[in-house]
């Protein structure tokens, strides 16, 4: 007698890591997380010493306009699958920033107009996707900020497996949940919570000497006197004027 075919073990979908839901993290004070709106990216990535920007390929697609801060709820999906997206509209909290990783792939679309316009109605303040998004134009209409490497017309199954709100990578950094996410269209970065109110003091105190040197630089008012220093420590051979250096 011959067996029924089942499929094999390997196709099963297992609890646990891969396959797991948190439904809550800590966030940050919302109005101090705020506070980071005072900063552009690039200025917060330099505080971070220049390690926590997102792969420059996520850009904004929705607009010039929009930019986004907040905590980060984060979201790993097996490439072309976006079961645990959906879910996450169910666990995101109002003012957060989805955050998805899709591992880079351009094969699917992770989330569309319906994900989108879902994702407003629950007041979620956009999304960050390490992957590609469908339906743009339509999204467009929305005025809903999405950060993404690009759009595709092939649309994602919907059978997992996937994570929420555990360590992810997006963009080349880890998030993990509860991170501070700020884009604009310069970039995105991430700030770890646990750095976040140092960081803070550290961004202002340097704002005031930054603005400063800004205004003498408009005026014409500086010197490269700092190069100069800096390839004489080195070592570098400088030739004067009309001269060659010898080899």
């Amino acid at each position: 007698m011959e067996s029924k075919a089942t499929k094999p073990i390997s196709a099963e979908m297992f609890p646990g890591p891969g396959f797991r839901v948190k439904t809550e993290f800590h966030r940050l004070d919302s109005h101090f997380m705020e506070k980071f709106t005072e900063f552009a990216t690039p200025d917060i990535s330099d505080m971070l010493n220049r390690l926590y920007a997102m792969d420059s390929a996520i850009a904004c697609l929705t607009g010039k306009h929009h930019r986004l801060c907040g905590p980060a709820c984060t979201v790993k999906v097996f490439p072309g699958d976006n079961l645990m997206v959906h879910k996450s509209l169910d666990v995101a909290m109002p003012g957060d920033i989805v955050v998805i990783d899709a591992h880079s792939s351009s094969m699917n679309a992770v989330l569309g107009d319906l994900v989108s316009t879902k994702a407003k109605h629950r007041g979620i303040a956009g999304f960050v996707v390490d992957g590609f998004i469908r339906d743009l134009p339509d999204i467009l209409e929305l005025d809903f900020p999405i950060f993404a490497r690009g759009t595709t017309s092939i649309g994602p199954l919907h059978r997992g497996p996937g994570e929420i709100n555990y360590p992810i990578c997006c963009g080349g950094i880890v998030v993990n949940p509860g991170d501070v996410i700020v884009a604009d269209g310069a970039g995105t970065v991430v700030i770890p919570q646990e750095i976040s109110s140092d960081l803070l003091k550290r961004l202002r105190n340097q704002k005031a000497s930054q603005a400063a040197y800004l205004a003498g630089v408009k005026r014409g008012d500086f010197s490269n006197d700092w190069v100069d220093r800096i390839l004489m420590e080195a070592g570098c051979a400088v030739a004067p004027t009309g001269e060659s250096v010898a080899a």
